[in-house]
């Protein structure tokens, strides 16, 4: 590390490098030096500025030529990242082509393009991440469409479902998500070429064509009425898009914490026996580590959503308000929810399933999780529904009471008995029965993941 103080726990802690790398301060010099050499043969096909300066200018906007320390020098000087970046390159442009760098733009020509150009490929990053993980959850649904499971709500024992069904609604989200991301990429991934506030003056008659011919060389949609700056509500959308992808995302790492209590014990997250610690002093624990690092930061996603949003409100054509705090916001939105859905990937890549712990789960309910499905049985056979319900509360209410259990309590009922056999009664208790239609559900989902992705669930 030498004389480096580390401070952002992004820069040794969290984080992926392939979406960092993005987001760094070398990229960043790369993407803006981009959007100029852009600029200059944009300038250049319209006849501005003449086309050997605007090859000049080409070779030269590279950072092996215009380098971060040099712009940081003059940066130290200017106060002024922009003009740092302006000045380095013209310096090391030959002849008089350095007079022609950034003609008739403004500083958020050249920012906002740039960040247009790394959204672009952060949500590259994240659509491949959301593939991996819809795969992931839908090989999961398959492979346990129909694992008997509990069913909870309220923190209570509610109904059977199976555990594939559960997964199986985790990918449906999933492939929301990767719509929206989809459609995003056309909202956020923009520019402006358009000068000090938006009017393209500095551009003179051929403003149009400059701006179409920056954006269309570098693969960018283009901001219809700019400020001095792409309008915000874009950012706004792409930080709240990333907020409800990691939120999604806890919820499933929270279910996965729950399923995990030793109390439950459905499912758990892998462990390395050989060598991964669970406790300095409890010995024998195995933490559900990567579940609970994800609810963490996801709840540090979601915080971002509200200072981006006032973002969006800047006075008149523009202040600089939301300049520093974007340079938080942006890039550990994009890192964090990166690393997230590559922890949820692992997470149920690896995840250990009890099948046998499900099953001692439901047999503990001693029938009472079947209920509903003994009231309908009633129903069925013509005592009204609201009848049913009343009579097989009042024999569970009895049955608990007396510590016994619903299956044996309904056949000590004469009225019962009076409406359904000992086979009917034992199959309307047969929680394997009352799973309704959640295999084909999940069969529903699965073949949807497929037509998105392109490939076979396995």
């Amino acid at each position: 590390m030498g004389d480096v103080m580390l401070i952002c726990p992004l820069d040794y802690r969290y984080g992926r490098e392939e979406m960092k790398a993005v987001f760094s301060e070398e990229s960043r010099l790369n993407a803006q030096l981009l959007v100029e050499a852009a600029l200059a043969r944009a300038q250049a096909s319209v006849g501005n500025i003449p086309r050997t300066a605007a090859d000049e200018i080409t070779r030269k906007a590279v950072p092996e030529i215009v380098t971060l320390d040099r712009v940081k020098e003059i940066e130290a000087e200017t106060k002024h990242d922009v003009m740092a970046i302006v000045r380095a390159l013209s310096e090391q442009c030959e002849g008089d082509a350095g007079r022609y760098v950034h003609l008739g733009a403004t500083s958020n020509d050249i920012v906002d393009t740039a960040t247009g150009l790394e959204f672009k490929h952060a949500l590259d990053i994240i659509e491949a991440d959301l593939d991996k993980l819809i795969l992931t959850l839908a090989q999961l649904a398959k492979k346990h469409r129909s694992t008997v499971e509990i069913g909870r709500t309220h923190g209570q024992f509610a109904i059977p479902t199976t555990f594939g069904f559960k997964i199986a609604g985790y990918v449906s989200e999933m492939l929301r998500h990767r719509d929206r991301v989809r459609e995003l990429k056309a909202r956020a991934c923009v520019g402006k070429m358009s000068g000090a506030i938006g009017t393209g003056a500095g551009f003179g008659e051929k403003f149009f064509k400059v701006q179409e011919a920056v954006m269309k060389d570098l693969g960018l949609g283009i901001e219809d009425a700019a400020t001095q700056i792409v309008c915000r509500d874009r950012y706004s959308e792409l930080v709240f898009v990333l907020g409800l992808i990691a939120t999604s995302c806890e919820r499933y790492a929270t279910e996965v914490r729950n399923l995990q209590r030793s109390e439950i014990g459905e499912v758990s997250e892998a462990f390395d026996v050989k060598k991964q610690v669970g406790s300095s002093t409890m010995a024998q624990k195995k933490n559900p580590m990567l579940s609970e690092n994800v609810c963490g930061l996801a709840r540090v996603v979601r915080s971002y959503i509200a200072p981006q949003m006032e973002s969006m409100v800047l006075w008149h054509e523009r202040d600089l308000t939301n300049s520093s705090a974007e340079r938080f916001i942006l890039t550990h939105v994009a890192v964090l929810t990166d690393d997230i859905l590559y922890k949820m990937i692992d997470v149920f890549a690896h995840l250990n399933v009890y099948e046998k712990n499900m099953r001692r789960n439901i047999d503990s309910a001693n029938g009472f999780i079947m209920a509903e499905s003994a009231l309908l049985a009633l129903a069925g056979k013509g005592l009204g529904r609201q009848e049913s319900h009343e009579l097989v509360r009042q024999i569970a209410i009895r049955a608990e009471a007396e510590g016994k259990g619903l299956k044996q309590a309904l056949r000590e009922s004469k009225e019962v008995m009076s409406l359904l056999s000992p086979q009917e009664l034992d199959a309307a208790m047969d929680p394997d029965n009352y799973v309704g239609s959640a295999p084909q559900m999940v069969d529903q989902v699965v073949k949807a993941a497929e037509r998105a992705l392109g490939k076979k669930v396995a």
